[in-house]
């Protein structure tokens, strides 16, 4: 569902997701506008869905979360109670950052990270104990090139 935006939205947006945690007055002054109408743009916005829970982003390397893996799931089942138990499990596991189902050849590739292999191991061994899954393929990510939670919305001058 689209919402109805205009400039001011989008700006303010834009001023969000590069650092939520600036204060009305900032965000407002950035825009053009004053604190006010920022704020109730803000509340629309999040009303309308637009802007979801607001976090904190953490840095996985602080953290000791030194292994990335992209991993490649394809499966023979497709029935209902199938994907219920997988979505569950999926959605039960920390280490899962991100999941997609995908069209083509491969089912799902799910973003896991994790302190190092002997983790992901045992990662892999929970998921396969839940789940009957026909091939897994892990690939351990070298290097992050570019990683942004930014979406790229059009903002007007």
């Amino acid at each position: 569902m689209s919402v109805q935006m205009d400039g001011l939205d989008r700006k303010i947006l834009a001023q969000l997701q590069q650092d939520a945690s600036r204060s009305l007055d900032e965000i407002a002054r950035n825009v053009g506008s004053s604190k006010t109408p920022v704020w109730n743009r803000i509340r629309k916005l999040k009303a309308a869905g637009v802007i979801g829970r607001q976090t904190v982003l953490l840095d996985p390397q602080a953290l000791g979360l030194e292994a990335c893996f992209f991993v490649l799931v394809r499966t023979s089942e497709h029935d209902a109670d199938w994907q219920a138990r997988f979505l569950t499990t999926l959605k039960a596991r920390p280490e899962v950052m991100e999941a997609h189902r995908l069209a083509g050849d491969i089912d799902y590739i799910l973003k896991v990270r994790v302190t190092n292999a002997k983790a992901y191991d045992v990662f892999y061994q929970a998921l396969i104990a839940e789940v009957k899954i026909f091939n897994v393929t892990a690939l351990l990510s070298m290097e992050e090139i570019k990683s942004t939670t930014v979406l790229p919305i059009e903002v007007e001058d």
